[in-house]
């Protein structure tokens, strides 16, 4: 998994596409260290990851994770929604809880399972999660119940991380709005429902 991170990184780089936008970059880190110590306070092994924030003018990245900690935001999906601190808080904080519930492992892991007869290579599986559409399908619901998972591990993050709630509605609200971001595809949660859950959770924030 950490081969994938540094292919991936590596091309983005070789080709001029990685951390180009150096105030978006500043945003990020700075809020991903207020995310990241609530992380560890949830999960203290989270102290000993590599953890790593990067940004990408690659515009079909809108925002994922990776084992370990490494996550990577588009810097085109940030302005096309023209994310607040707030807002961006809530993005960074759902990436920071893929990576505290371990979604990556747990996702190999059932791929594994998926191709267990005949017996297939690790590094095969990795290849297949990015271009075999049958298997996506197979892991389809898996996936909808990270993101969910995601959603409101995320939410709880940045409320103890000190971001208003009102910022993580609205972040859900602009989502909701936009037609373009994968992050409104099949794999996730209906846009109206991670709305709705959004304003749930403010709710417990009250108490």
């Amino acid at each position: 998994m950490e081969d994938r991170y540094i292919d991936r990184t590596v091309g983005l780089a070789a080709a001029g596409k990685l951390d180009e936008d150096r105030a978006l970059l500043a945003r990020l880190r700075y809020i991903s260290t207020q995310l990241i110590r609530e992380a560890i306070e949830l999960k203290p092994e989270a102290a000993a990851w590599q953890w790593e924030v990067h940004t990408t003018s690659d515009p079909e990245v809108d925002a994922i994770c990776m084992a370990g900690g490494k996550i990577l935001v588009g810097s085109a999906f940030v302005r096309q929604l023209a994310l607040t601190d707030g807002e961006l808080a809530t993005l960074l904080a759902h990436e920071v809880a893929h990576v505290v519930a371990e979604h990556a492992r747990e996702t190999f892991s059932e791929a594994m399972l998926l191709n267990r007869l005949p017996a297939v290579p690790l590094e095969v599986v990795m290849a297949r999660l990015d271009s075999d559409l049958s298997l996506q399908i197979r892991l389809s619901k898996l996936s909808s119940l990270q993101e969910s998972e995601a959603d409101q591990l995320g939410m709880v993050l940045a409320h103890r991380a000190g971001w208003a709630a009102d910022d993580m509605v609205s972040f859900y609200r602009k989502l909701a709005a936009s037609e373009q971001s994968a992050l409104v595809s099949g794999a996730y949660p209906a846009t109206a429902s991670r709305l709705s859950m959004a304003r749930g959770m403010t709710l417990l924030f009250d108490y």
